[in-house]
């Protein structure tokens, strides 16, 4: 079962198509205040949901920082 929740894997090299996906899904997956506590807009799971880590993982392992720099 703990495969099943597992984090997605961040891919090495991180290509162009791999980026748009991480920023959408970054841009989609955001925290939403509920009075349980923060969660996933999209899944209303707690946030940070797989797809939100995922996607910060991904732009980091890309060089780009909390920020959105490079």
């Amino acid at each position: 079962m703990s495969a099943v929740l597992a984090d997605f894997p961040v891919p090495t090299p991180v290509t162009d198509e791999d980026l748009a996906v991480a920023a959408l899904a970054v841009r989609v997956h955001v925290p939403e205040r509920w009075p349980q506590g923060p969660l996933c807009r999209s899944e209303r799971v707690p946030y940070p949901c797989r797809l939100a880590r995922w996607g910060h993982a991904t732009l980091r392992a890309a060089g780009f920082g909390a920020d959105g720099a490079r």
